[in-house]
């Protein structure tokens, strides 16, 4: 007879440090949990948190991974002084890796200049206009600065590439050496001109002499839309928080309603297929209807289609954000999925808030991780940034592609244990049922 339980051992009845077997099992049982939950916390922190601490630990270090051009069209006084200006502010690791670029290679003239850094050739340039030292020279030999020009120089960027970058070090290192220039080239033009001149200007054309030097800063594709950091970098992370809200609630409908048991193997991949990819197409239209809401323009780059487009997007890189997590909380199991979560969430998130160019070496895997390739595409349909659309596009449906094969193998594995387990449990029945069947049997015959 089964012994019963003592009247005071009742629910909602207990103090933690009770001297009774049960509340110590419990109390044991409970402080290993937490133990472990505090180890595997701890390892994640130092181990993947510290990958994104590491993505921003030393960026300035690899600054002279980004190219600049110098272009001198002048070949004169002024594009040597500028030339050597912004020579003499490279050959560090914090400094931007500037290059003289002969102007025959832009035979369209400064227009080309301007479609290199659209085209990602490099990521600054500093064009010196044909004529500017002529002129300068014109000027001061008229004795009249009315007709002339000092603006000699213009620098070519594009913020919307990258606009942190852009902030942190890109516009400073491209705006520092000209204002060297301009403070340093007023002397050089005296030494040039010689006292008599000189002692001309001061009263005929002074501008010519403590203002002949100035340049443009031309932001070919300024990040003008604010709303846009949440298109290009935070919302990607709602974006994967949303997919795996949708992974964790279908596991957890499978098991509630016995569904994960009662499929066959075939029909249950069908159906962890097709479920997210169905959810994903709503949430994914609602989660673009939320930038519309906020007149983000998609219209900039292939017009009215760039919603559509951008809809498309969010769709896949949801796909292919959950898919990989389907086949890991097969693995894991919810009770460390979150971890898992988290070091999705940063190996993501690492390689896309700079420029991958100044990272260390080990983030060049960003460039085929999701989210920068779904930050790509945002940014050449919101600023009109190069189109790599079809190429991020294949970075995407790669992934998912990966996720085809591995959530059957996974699930096969799993299913594997789980029906090898059921058949134990099968057979320990039987064996249970047929043993008092036996001794019975031997009590009859004797």
């Amino acid at each position: 007879m089964a012994e019963e339980k003592s009247p005071t051992d009742q629910p909602f009845s207990h103090h933690i440090f009770e001297d009774d077997p049960d509340s110590k099992r419990a109390i044991t049982a409970y402080a290993k949990a937490v133990l472990l939950t505090t180890l595997l916390i701890t390892i994640t922190i130092w181990g993947v948190l510290g990958l994104y601490w590491g993505a921003d630990w030393r960026y300035m270090q690899g600054v002279h991974n980004l190219n600049g051009w110098i272009v001198d069209f002048d070949q004169g006084l002024i594009g040597a002084t500028v030339a050597q200006a912004y020579l003499n502010n490279t050959g560090t690791k914090e400094q931007i890796s500037w290059y003289t670029v002969p102007a025959s290679m832009f035979p369209n003239g400064e227009s080309d200049v301007a479609k290199a850094v659209l085209n990602h050739d490099c990521w600054a340039a500093v064009s010196i206009h044909a004529g500017a030292t002529n002129s300068l020279n014109e000027a001061i030999a008229a004795r009249n600065a009315t007709n002339y020009n000092n603006q000699a120089v213009t620098a070519y960027a594009s913020q919307a590439r990258n606009e942190v970058g852009y902030a942190f070090f890109l516009k400073d290192q491209i705006q520092r050496p000209m204002e060297q220039t301009i403070m340093a080239f007023p002397m050089i033009q005296a030494q040039q001109a010689g006292v008599d001149i000189v002692d001309n200007l001061l009263t005929a054309a002074p501008t010519l002499l403590f203002q002949p030097l100035n340049y443009t800063l031309d932001d070919l594709r300024p990040f003008d839309i604010e709303v846009a950091v949440a298109n290009d970098y935070i919302g990607l992370i709602y974006l994967l928080i949303l997919s795996f809200i949708v992974v964790l609630s279908s596991y957890n409908a499978r098991h509630a309603t016995g569904l994960e048991r009662r499929l066959t193997l075939g029909r249950l991949i069908a159906l962890r297929f097709a479920v997210p990819v169905i959810v994903y197409f709503w949430l994914s239209l609602a989660y673009a209807l939320l930038s519309l809401y906020f007149h983000v323009p998609f219209d900039r780059q292939f017009g009215h289609a760039g919603f559509v487009v951008y809809w498309m997007l969010s769709w896949i890189g949801m796909i292919a954000l959950g898919l990989a997590m389907e086949a890991v909380i097969t693995l894991i199991t919810p009770q460390y999925i979150p971890y898992f979560l988290v070091l999705w969430i940063i190996f993501n998130v690492a390689p896309v808030f700079f420029q991958i160019e100044v990272l260390p070496t080990f983030f060049r895997y960003g460039y085929a991780s999701i989210f920068y390739n779904v930050s790509e595409t945002v940014r050449t349909l919101l600023f009109r940034e190069k189109n790599q659309v079809g190429l991020n596009f294949g970075v995407l449906f790669a992934w998912i592609g990966v996720s085809i094969v591995t959530l059957p193998l996974v699930q096969a594995y799993v299913r594997g244990k789980e029906v090898r387990e059921w058949q134990g449990q099968v057979r320990q029945k039987k064996a249970d049922v047929e043993t008092p069947q036996s001794e019975t049997s031997s009590t009859t015959q004797g």
